[in-house]
């Protein structure tokens, strides 16, 4: 059986303000003509299907067409709902949309209970596992305590004992939505360390030919049966460096046999750079012409911040979509201590030093000591309660 893993569409999703719903249509345009070309068995989906949990109007009615032409071509779609998914939302209307052939599993206690599908080698039993949250749902699934891997541990050993029920040689794919450990992060996903440690052991998922992993957005090979698909699209740029994907998998005749997996790229509709430098240097450097069509995140190390730096990069750069700043800094003395620093300093050197150190080492000019200085004045005045002209009048009471 050929199956098609994919997960975290994040359908209504932006990248730095800019729409991807182009994209993201452009990305089911491609996982339908993939389904066809490649003649797919069937399409799972590992969550996060949306990037929140109230999605705009727009990002439902792409789902929606996505749905109607998987089910147009008549091929099984199994998805899961993501912890950026309302399980409750997602799931509205799963009895009605099954008997199109698209399973959706966003309830806890449905962990046990499978999509079967055959081929010519017998069936295989799809198990849905959607984001588990284990304080809401430690007690429903009997789990020994509220972490990741108690609540998953239970899960998948409700997926054992109904595998065990099943006719021998019955090949199994399990679903989830989970961070298990080994796998590489990108900023892009939301934190789940609430409810206990968030990385779960790969351990959890033996005894089942194939795990379609969903939550981290690197496409990566946990084992050589547990899978991350990894997000379609480029939800940040710590994912710069990713080739972003589908797997194709390839089960195997019996089961315990080793699944055939090959990547099958996904459509990128801009790709995203990294540079690092002076302004002027990023202006200037030839080897960057490459980057003049990306998304740009610039980090700016010019020990002084350059005047309306977006708008010179965005002439070399039109794309540029953040700014970093990291001011290249002299060497200070580590073992030294902020009061060892400021010991014999009066606030006036204080005040100028500071303005030297966010500056890279450029103290104030001689405008700018005026200014500190009557700052410095005036808050002097505001303590002691004696402005000027009250200074004054103290003065002419004591002639």
């Amino acid at each position: 059986m050929r199956i098609l893993h994919t997960s975290d569409w994040h359908l209504g999703r932006s990248f730095h303000r800019v729409n991807l719903l182009a994209a993201q249509r452009e990305f089911i345009d491609h996982l339908v003509a993939t389904v066809r070309e490649r003649q797919v068995d069937a399409v799972l989906v590992a969550g996060d299907v949306y990037d929140r949990a109230v999605p705009p109007l727009a990002a439902v009615e792409l789902f929606d067409d996505a749905l109607h032409r998987l089910a147009d071509l008549r091929v099984p779609t199994v998805m899961i709902s993501g912890n950026h998914d309302s399980a409750r939302r997602l799931g509205v209307g799963a009895g009605l949309i099954e008997r199109a052939g698209v399973h959706l599993r966003t309830d806890p206690a449905g962990c046990a209970t499978p999509v079967v599908l055959a081929d010519d080698h017998g069936e295989v039993a799809f198990y849905g596992l959607p984001y588990l949250e284990p304080g809401l749902v430690r007690e429903a699934l009997g789990a020994p305590a509220a972490g990741h891997t108690a609540v998953l541990g239970a899960a998948m050993d409700q997926v054992r004992a109904d595998l065990a029920t099943r006719p021998s040689g019955t090949r199994s794919v399990v679903l989830a939505h989970a961070f298990v450990t080994g796998g590489a992060i990108s900023d892009s996903e939301r934190d789940i360390t609430v409810g206990g440690v968030a990385s779960v052991p790969a351990e959890v998922f033996d005894g089942v030919d194939y795990v379609a992993l969903g939550h981290l957005h690197g496409c990566q090979t946990i084992a050589e049966r547990i899978r991350y698909s990894g997000s379609p699209l480029a939800y940040s740029f710590s994912e710069a460096a990713h080739r972003k994907s589908m797997w194709l998998v390839e089960l195997g005749a019996a089961a315990g046999a080793a699944p055939v997996c090959e990547r099958v790229d996904c459509p990128v509709p801009r790709p995203l750079a990294r540079i690092r430098g002076r302004i002027e240097d990023l202006l200037a450097d030839p080897d960057l012409a490459r980057h003049e069509e990306a998304w740009v995140e610039a980090t700016l190390t010019d020990p002084v911040r350059p005047y309306e730096p977006m708008a010179a990069l965005a002439r070399r750069f039109p794309h540029v979509l953040t700014l970093v700043f990291d001011p290249e800094r002299p060497p200070e003395d580590p073992l030294a201590s902020y009061a060892q620093r400021l010991r014999g300093r009066s606030d006036r050197e204080i005040a100028e030093d500071f303005v030297a150190h966010v500056r890279g080492g450029r103290g104030p000019d001689e405008g700018e000591r005026v200014l500190l200085g009557d700052a410095l004045e005036a808050v002097r005045s505001e303590e002691t309660g004696v402005g000027a002209a009250g200074a004054e009048a103290a003065g002419e009471a004591g002639r």
